[in-house]
């Protein structure tokens, strides 16, 4: 088995800031990519001072998005800058950025001048709206785009206002789909040796997960809302309180799952029930069915409803919060809770593992992001364009580096 991970060999220059180019750039990186996250000197990431916890003056967010990348300092917008970035687009496969429309081209970096570089380099854009089209040019953040590609309207419960999820999710779609144009457009490279243009807007990566919410509106005018805690017409998956008063997912909408659930229950009648005899019946009676369950899962502890409800076959789960995530013995078993030699503070820091799962070439935590801006440019810039320490010293000085 490979320790090196599927992407061994290809080269990524992460351009951007915060969340979504970032995170691109570190699933390429999780599975084997070398990555040099490349920061203005001086602008660093605002990454790197993100994050709710603090230790010894730093925060971990940046541990997270910078794993298994090279900190490399450099101006773009100055000549020698420019010309330094494009010595490294001539030995790499992908760039990832994420500034606003027109920034790369404002400094005479556009994807033709890249190409006259590297005919095989790919350029994945990240931005609020795409590249082109009337708000190709506006700023974008995941909280709009959540909300203007209807995703934030189906949150929160009917009548109330769209709260937002606690996590920058529309930056988080948009990177995955970045990395996953990347590794496309590295396949189709292969083929013909020509490289393109990975556009991925945060607005159509929140608009790419919403189901049949357009054909449903397009075929019947149905204009889907926010459902509180369960999905409307998909009936029994919901939350139920138990005898302690936590919470419970419960999810047996599939016609076998629901007779499972009946047994377990031991109301094996409500399964023959005209009420509740398929999907469509339950989603109808969604309401008292809810009922029905909520006065079972009332009178128990969770550890038995779940205990009960897995022995039956019966999905259902416990709603964790990360303190019970870190301990959940399956995601230990895989590896998900994996350790991060953070250097800036001298210990392993937990966060996610990699996902997906290969098995030959798995991907691997290599390091925790380097602790400073520019602390890999003598190994950078000196293995690959052959800089010595003077050159760099005087690239410094002038603030290129």
């Amino acid at each position: 088995m490979s320790t090196t991970g599927a992407l061994d060999g290809i080269r990524v220059l992460e351009l951007g800031t915060l969340i979504s180019g970032p995170f691109a750039g570190r699933l390429l990186g999780d599975m084997g990519a070398e990555v040099l996250k490349i920061e203005l000197p001086s602008a660093p990431d605002p990454l790197r001072t993100w994050g709710q916890a603090e230790l010894d003056g730093h925060r971990f967010f940046w541990t997270v998005h910078a794993r298994n990348k090279k900190a490399v300092t450099l101006d773009l917008r100055t000549e020698q800058g420019r010309e330094l970035f494009l010595d490294l687009v001539e030995q790499s496969d992908v760039i990832v950025e994420n500034f606003r429309p027109g920034t790369l081209e404002k400094w005479n970096l556009g994807y033709d001048v890249l190409r006259e570089h590297n005919r095989g380099i790919i350029l994945v854009r990240v931005s609020g709206y795409g590249q082109t089209g009337p708000d190709a040019g506006k700023a974008g953040y995941a909280s709009v785009a959540e909300a203007a590609s209807g995703l934030r309207h189906m949150n929160g419960f009917p009548g109330g206002p769209p709260p937002r999820l606690a996590l920058s999710l529309g930056d988080s779609l948009a990177g995955m789909f970045a990395a996953q144009g990347a590794l496309a457009a590295l396949y189709r490279r292969s083929v013909t040796g020509e490289g393109q243009v990975v556009d991925t807007a945060l607005t159509e990566s929140c608009l790419a997960i919403q189901e049949s919410t357009i054909p449903d509106y397009d075929v019947g005018g149905v204009v889907r809302g926010p459902s509180g805690t369960r999905l409307e017409g998909i009936a029994p998956s919901n939350i139920y309180q138990s005898a302690n008063g936590s919470w419970v997912v419960i999810a047996a909408n599939q016609d076998t799952v629901f007779r499972r659930l009946c047994q377990a229950m031991d109301r094996p009648e409500l399964a023959t029930d005209e009420r509740f005899a398929d999907h469509l019946a339950r989603g109808r009676n969604q309401d008292e069915l809810d009922k029905i369950i909520g006065d079972w899962a009332a009178q128990r502890e969770p550890h038995d409803i779940i205990a009960t409800l897995s022995e039956a076959g019966v999905i259902s789960g416990p709603i964790n919060t990360v303190a019970e995530v870190v301990n959940d013995p399956q995601l230990l078993a895989r590896n998900m809770i994996a350790d991060h030699w953070d250097e800036r503070v001298q210990r392993n820091v937990k966060g996610p593992g990699v996902v997906p799962v290969l098995s030959d070439t798995p991907g691997t935590i290599r390091n925790g992001g380097s602790a400073r801006p520019g602390q890999d440019n003598e190994e950078v810039f000196g293995r690959l364009l052959g800089l010595d320490a003077e050159q760099l010293a005087a690239l410094r000085e002038e603030g290129v580096l």
